[in-house]
């Protein structure tokens, strides 16, 4: 072997060490920015593990699949075709929050990102697209509070009070025989023979009390 020889060897050896020490960067990046998301983040507020398995294995899939396959020259329809593949997707069995939803996003976001960001400097591009994303699911989740509206269905028996000129004293009443803070109603049906009303009490509550229309479709499919 000669001289030309060995040092093309050792330029080989060389990129594969510099490919595989990137790859672990990647990776190690990656899995420790979706584990402050999912553990830290989501799972500290919601103690939902249903999804946390879900979450991590979708994000270090789809790092890996992303990461293998950027040589072929198709990163960003590649990137473009992951995501309108993930879409589409629709769980069967269960019916996906709207909010774990956000979060499946995010994980395959991640997981793109950090395959797929251009080997130039590629450091501090990881380093900056991975805290605008923590620090914006952290703000999101966690200091920015928006209440639930939920409901109650109610059959109320006070059918004198379902005029709009009482309505005033119907949610006063309503608020002192259920506890809850009702700030409006919804008049769903009134039986005469029975002297009830059938309605919707709507209160502000931090928690999703009610069933979203979305769940209901769902559970119909």
């Amino acid at each position: 072997m000669d001289t030309t020889e060995v040092a093309g060897v050792a330029v080989h050896a060389a990129q594969n060490t510099n490919e595989l020490l990137e790859f672990l960067i990647r990776f190690l990046i990656n899995l420790s920015v979706i584990f402050i998301i999912v553990r830290l983040i989501y799972y500290t507020r919601h103690r939902n593990k249903d999804y946390v398995f879900t979450f991590i294995l979708f994000n270090v899939i789809n790092f890996l699949i992303c990461f293998f396959l950027s040589s072929a020259k198709l990163k960003m329809g590649f990137a473009f075709g992951l995501f309108a593949i993930f879409s589409i997707l629709r769980y069967r069995t269960v019916t996906v929050p709207v909010r774990e939803m956000g979060y499946f996003f995010i994980s395959v976001t991640i997981g793109i990102l950090n395959a797929l960001i251009s080997p130039d400097n590629y450091m501090l591009q990881l380093v900056i697209a991975n805290v605008v994303i923590l620090s914006l699911t952290y703000i999101l989740d966690h200091r920015i509070s928006l209440q639930h509206e939920n409901f109650k269905e109610i059959v109320y028996e006070r059918i004198d009070l379902i005029h709009p000129d009482k309505r005033t004293e119907m949610l006063a009443d309503l608020q002192q025989r259920t506890g809850l803070p009702v700030h409006r109603v919804e008049l769903l049906k009134i039986d005469f023979l029975k002297d009830v009303a059938h309605i919707h009490g709507f209160y502000y509550s931090d928690t999703n009390d009610a069933p979203s229309a979305l769940h209901a479709k769902g559970d119909d499919d």
